[in-house]
């Protein structure tokens, strides 16, 4: 017998008092049994990637954003009277503080990835992954340009709601699950419907004639696919529209339907991870598609993954009231937050990569709407010489990620992020004269050294140059039958010299 509305409270405390009930409690439906290995990929999966953001970050941040950065995070808060978004740096900022709470997230994802805290109540997982928003939005509402990058609200989101997912103890929340269903929704589907309103060349298909040799960072199988023959790039290019704009809505459909699009989904992704670096966002758009993976589909995949795991396990799981309740206004809150994004996918003036709300919260997501034709590269050099017009002995510095050595083999780096490789491409497309970018040279003609541990190559190992120049050139694969006659990977063409010969006592931007 069905339980009627009169008899919800009945129900309830039926429920929370553990007693069998005769009726089918309706609120059985928030339970979710048949998704623990979705919930296990998530939780392991996103907190994954939480530690690779903070790995990047205690790497990174001090030379870019650090107290002698090359955008001093204590600068960036004295020109706000107030900062709107939450920051533990509001007060204070060292260098100490920030690789305390480097180390913070480090430990808590490490220990999320292991499922450390989710063999207890599910009250500790929450608290796990809540610190881990808190302190990673900490970072990126200071982090300013360096940080300015869709997967950085993507991570942040994915970990809010993630956190909700509960522990080992309690069965996965429907309701969580198909918010993050809605999560990928929007990932794909934004991407895509932004491609189509963006450059021609994704209505046309041409779009991955270029994409391969022109993104931001090429992967070491960029060259062979942009290689291909072009039919196969215009099948490419249907496939991924077939991907974001029709496999998305898929994934709210019943199984088996749901899992064949989250591998569809999965399967795309893996091919942008081999060839290219996107950072994170790839990875957590299969971390996150699994939302939509049940247990007995995943089985039949794979044998070793039970298809009932409390039969499996032999332990018969209960929500607790308390625990739902939180789980419910958690799903509320993030059903509300739904109106702007949703609203926004179908506007003609869709945004890309945007948050509606100082916590970056259930936001806007998109990338490449249009693709850049030409590769444009701006290549930093130095040298020893006390004159640079006569000098001969231009030596050039080699970023660890992005293209310069013509015969270099372009390395797999994603999902670890280069922050400063991934600026520089952004240069040419921009404005060569960015205030970070003056305060590079300067710190090359200074031989700092933390800027220069960013780096692949100092080709003064340590020493401080005279004078660095920055030269423009137009970069393009190189065709197989070049290959063969020369070695080189690239063909490069120098264009101008935007920035000339400049020193510490000559120079054109600002120094610190």
């Amino acid at each position: 017998m069905a339980c009627r509305a009169p008899d919800l409270l009945l129900c309830l405390d039926r429920r929370a008092g553990g007693r069998n009930v005769d009726c089918v409690d309706w609120l059985s439906w928030f339970d979710a049994p048949e998704y623990e290995f979705a919930r296990q990929v998530l939780q392991r999966g996103v907190a994954a990637l939480y530690f690779v953001a903070f790995l990047s970050t205690l790497n990174q941040f001090p030379a870019l954003l650090g107290e002698r950065g090359l955008l001093p995070v204590p600068e960036f808060l004295a020109a706000f009277t107030r900062l709107r978004r939450p920051t533990l740096f509001r007060w204070r900022y060292s260098d100490r503080l920030l690789r305390t709470v480097c180390a913070a997230g480090l430990l808590v994802s490490a220990l999320l990835v292991a499922g450390v805290p989710q063999l207890g109540p599910p009250w500790v997982p929450l608290i796990a992954f809540l610190a881990l928003w808190l302190l990673y939005m900490s970072i990126v509402n200071v982090g300013q340009t360096f940080y300015g990058f869709g997967w950085e609200m993507l991570l942040l989101e994915a970990g809010f709601t993630v956190a909700f997912l509960g522990s080992d103890q309690t069965v996965p929340p429907r309701t969580i699950l198909i918010l993050t269903v809605w999560l990928v929704f929007r990932l794909e589907f934004g991407a895509g419907m932004i491609k189509i309103r963006g450059g021609r060349e994704w209505r046309d298909l041409t779009a991955l004639y270029y994409h391969h040799e022109t993104q931001p960072m090429p992967g070491p199988l960029s060259r062979q696919a942009h290689l291909l023959p072009k039919p196969l790039h215009r099948i490419e290019v249907v496939g991924n529209h077939i991907a974001q704009l029709v496999v998305p809505f898929l994934l709210f459909a019943p199984q088996p339907v749901a899992s064949v699009a989250a591998a569809v989904v999965v399967v795309t992704q893996l091919w942008l991870v081999a060839s290219g670096n996107f950072a994170w966002l790839n990875w957590m758009a299969i971390v996150l598609a699994f939302a939509a993976v049940s247990d007995p589909v995943a089985h039949a995949v794979i044998p070793a993954i039970p298809a009932d795991w409390d039969a499996a396990t032999g332990v018969q799981r209960q929500t607790p009231l308390w625990w739902l309740a939180i789980t419910l206004a958690a799903s509320v809150l993030l059903l509300v937050l739904s109106y702007w994004p949703l609203r926004n996918l179908f506007s003609r003036r869709q945004l890309m990569n945007a948050s509606f709300n100082r916590w970056q919260l259930v936001n806007a997501y998109g990338a490449f709407g249009t693709v850049t034709k030409q590769r444009i590269e701006i290549v930093v050099e130095g040298t020893l010489d006390e004159d640079p017009d006569d000098g001969l002995d231009w030596r050039e510095y080699g970023f660890k990620g992005k293209p310069g050595d013509v015969r270099r083999i372009p390395r797999q780096w994603a999902p670890y992020h280069l922050r400063l490789d991934w600026l520089m491409w952004f240069l040419p497309l921009r404005s060569v004269h960015e205030e970070w970018f003056y305060a590079f040279l300067a710190k090359l003609l200074a031989a700092d050294r933390q800027v220069l541990r960013l780096l692949r190559h100092d080709p003064f190992d340590g020493a401080a140059p005279r004078w660095v120049r920055v030269r423009s050139f137009h970069y393009r694969f190189a065709s197989r039958k070049e290959f063969r006659e020369t070695g080189n990977r690239w063909v490069r063409t120098l264009l101008y010299e935007p920035i000339p010969p400049t020193s510490l006592r000559r120079s054109p931007g600002r120094q610190r």
